[in-house]
């Protein structure tokens, strides 16, 4: 058997509807269909009860001596553990939570910001794309009065970023490489670990995006080689925070703003105030579930809980090749035009996050016919200005977004297409 039938016969044993039955949100929405998971997704039962238990049994501060605050600085750091399994982070004190990931972007801005103002290295440029989430671009031009200097890794007319672009970028001004691991919008997926190389073999740091990936993919920062890591929880089956992950000694030289009695090393350092406790449980609970995916995979077997997680998202990525590749069937029968990789062969540079027009119809028309046809999608400019102008679209209508995850199913994709088949049919 080719590992292209192997893949494909893993995805069609994906356990999916044994998977969909642990989300209630899913079972609430009787036959509403959700495809607007990169703004967020659902989360399963063992998350809910995660974060009921705490504000029930544990909705106290923690730093007391009393049990009930012992219990939650237990939490946290058991969350610190799972978070760092599941990015594979080389000690749980480099994970920090907090609110978002934009929140923690600006953070590291600033303290970059510091850097270049007092350097005397001549570090001063920053590297940024004109794929990315606006707050993994604008965030780092904003740091230009203080003497930070800007160059462009444009995404080619193929829908990615290519490696080959950025090594003439790279020199010994460099301080920063800022970039997705997968576009917010489109669905491509950049290929990390050689921006890694390139960014170090020239002495520079690589900060990025994991947002989008975080779901979709194996997250692995040591194979990745990068300094910096963001991922938001809400889109990682958990409620809403973000967390950032960086290299130990990387946080450590890193400035931040703390008060005078919180200690000078990460994750402390990093952590502004009083985070949400209940939401940080979840994170916790949410790395468990993946885990479960790779384990329930062989019970019978003693793999390490990295091992489960790496066996866990593997067989989400098998399965959302399918479903990727099933979207741009439907997409291409109603004739949309599709932004980002549109070639079935390179179906595994992407993940299912599907962009799209069709002819001149209103990208809203289309989003509110699929909403009175059951389908939940999205229109507009994904919080993306400089995609839009390189796609040559309008920031005030933008493009339709369609995003899929593992609890979507085959049939549902199939339904999207004939939906939108109809739509188009009834405009002409």
């Amino acid at each position: 058997m080719t590992s292209t039938q192997t893949a494909a016969a893993d995805a069609a044993s994906f356990p999916v509807e044994a998977i969909r039955a642990q989300f209630p949100a899913l079972k609430r929405a009787d036959s509403f269909v959700f495809m607007d998971n990169a703004a967020g997704a659902q989360i399963p039962q063992s998350v809910l009860d995660a974060v009921t238990t705490h504000l029930v049994d544990f909705n106290v501060q923690r730093g007391g001596r009393y049990g009930r605050s012992v219990q939650v600085d237990k939490a946290v750091a058991d969350a610190r553990e799972s978070v760092a399994i599941l990015i594979n982070a080389f000690r749980p004190e480099e994970i920090c939570f907090g609110m978002n990931a934009t929140s923690f972007i600006r953070l590291v801005s600033l303290g970059i910001g510091q850097m270049i103002a007092g350097a005397k290295d001549g570090r001063d440029e920053i590297i940024v794309t004109d794929m990315d989430h606006d707050a993994n671009i604008a965030t780092w031009l904003a740091l230009e009065p203080l003497g930070a200097t800007f160059k462009w890794w444009r995404m080619r007319d193929d829908g990615n970023l290519h490696p080959d672009d950025l090594k003439p970028l790279v020199s010994e001004r460099t301080r920063l490489v800022a970039c997705t691991v997968t576009a917010h919008a489109i669905g491509s997926i950049v290929d990390v670990a050689s921006v890694g190389k390139i960014a170090h073999a020239a002495g520079a740091e690589v900060f990025l995006d994991s947002v989008h990936y975080g779901p979709h993919g194996l997250m692995d920062v040591q194979a990745w080689n990068c300094d910096y890591l963001v991922c938001s929880g809400y889109k990682n089956f958990s409620p809403h925070m973000g967390f950032l992950w960086g290299k130990y000694e990387t946080l450590k030289r890193l400035p931040t703003f703390r008060e005078d009695f919180i200690p000078d090393e990460p994750p402390y350092k990093v952590e502004a105030g009083t985070f949400i406790y209940e939401n940080v449980s979840g994170m916790d609970a949410a790395v468990r579930y993946l885990e479960s995916i790779g384990r329930n995979l062989a019970p019978s077997n003693n793999r390490s809980r990295r091992e489960n997680i790496v066996a866990g998202m593997g067989a989400i990525r098998a399965y959302e090749v399918d479903l990727a590749r099933e979207m741009m069937k439907q997409l291409k029968a109603a004739g949309a035009t599709i932004y980002g990789v549109a070639d079935e062969a390179r179906i595994s540079e992407r993940v299912p996050t599907f962009c799209f027009n069709i002819g001149k119809l209103s990208p809203q028309m289309i989003v509110e016919e699929m909403a009175e046809r059951g389908i939940g999608i999205r229109d507009g400019h994904m919080y993306a200005p400089r995609l839009m102008a390189r796609l040559k679209l309008s920031m005030d209508s933008g493009a339709v977004r369609a995003s899929l995850v593992h609890y979507n199913t085959v049939e549902e994709v199939k339904r999207f297409g004939a939906a939108l088949k109809e739509i188009v049919a009834q405009a002409a």
